[in-house]
């Protein structure tokens, strides 16, 4: 049987068959734009209806017990869209910072956010710093942030810091494997997720996680972002629940 990396070990359930909440759910939240239009609303209705989703489903995960989630909030990508459009998920994402933050911390949600931060506009960059700083010591679930985010970016930028720690001799190239990689990520001291869920039909990654999900389950949804909720979650755990994870090996070990 293949060996199953030092990062996964922990996610893996030693008793078959057993129902085991998934550690880790990540989501690629998709299709606010074309739930708008549908309704013959704009995109930023759709945007604001999809924050509110957001709000339900961390709720949810809270509730159920997840250890982690994390939402891909903002790709390096999206800067691309329309200026307006950009314009508005800011000002989304510093209401949600604001108004949010509080509901968070008495929730118990340690909140960490990951991606390219060096351009970003510092009254963002602040808000998500000290999202991180005032959440730092909460003990519950971890809401993982990824913003202006891109799997690309953050493979090079990784590598980037392999690269320098080799240059300066404080590691050999050959100490580099799996774990120095995944140490050098962002989602360092993160594990990987165990379920990784998209909405809005369409079936693929768009950049996002594209090392940790090596070994992830994917569920793969119709409905549109806005209208997830409890019981599109729940689906989504039926799924997983009825997946074998074998990581590469001929022993299932079952959910």
């Amino acid at each position: 049987m293949t060996a199953i990396p030092e990062r996964l070990q922990e996610s893996v359930d030693p008793v078959p068959g057993r129902r085991t909440l998934p550690r880790h759910v990540a989501f690629i939240m998709d299709g606010n734009g074309r739930w708008a239009k549908a309704r013959g609303l704009p995109r930023t209705e759709g945007h604001r209806r999809g924050l509110e989703a957001l709000r339900e489903t961390v709720r949810h995960a809270g509730e159920l017990g997840i250890e982690f989630m994390t939402i891909y909030s903002f790709s390096s990508e999206n800067w691309n869209r329309p200026e307006t459009e950009v314009n508005f998920l800011m000002g989304l994402l510093r209401r949600f910072l604001q108004r949010d933050l509080s509901e968070l911390h008495k929730a118990n949600i340690h909140i960490r956010v990951v991606g390219e931060r060096n351009d970003l506009e510092p009254g963002i960059r602040r808000l998500l710093e000290e999202a991180e700083a005032i959440t730092r010591h909460n003990s519950g679930m971890t809401l993982v942030v990824a913003f202006n985010y891109g799997g690309r970016n953050e493979l090079v930028r990784a590598a980037q810091r392999l690269a320098a720690q080799v240059a300066s001799g404080a590691i050999e190239a050959d100490d580099i494997d799996e774990n120095a990689m995944a140490a050098a990520l962002d989602t360092a001291g993160i594990p990987d997720p165990d379920l990784l869920i998209r909405t809005s039909g369409e079936l693929r990654l768009s950049n996002f996680l594209l090392w940790q999900s090596a070994y992830t389950e994917f569920h793969f949804t119709p409905v549109y972002w806005p209208d997830f909720d409890a019981s599109c979650f729940d689906a989504a755990l039926e799924d997983y629940y009825g997946r074998d994870r074998r990581y590469g090996g001929l022993t299932a070990q079952v959910r």
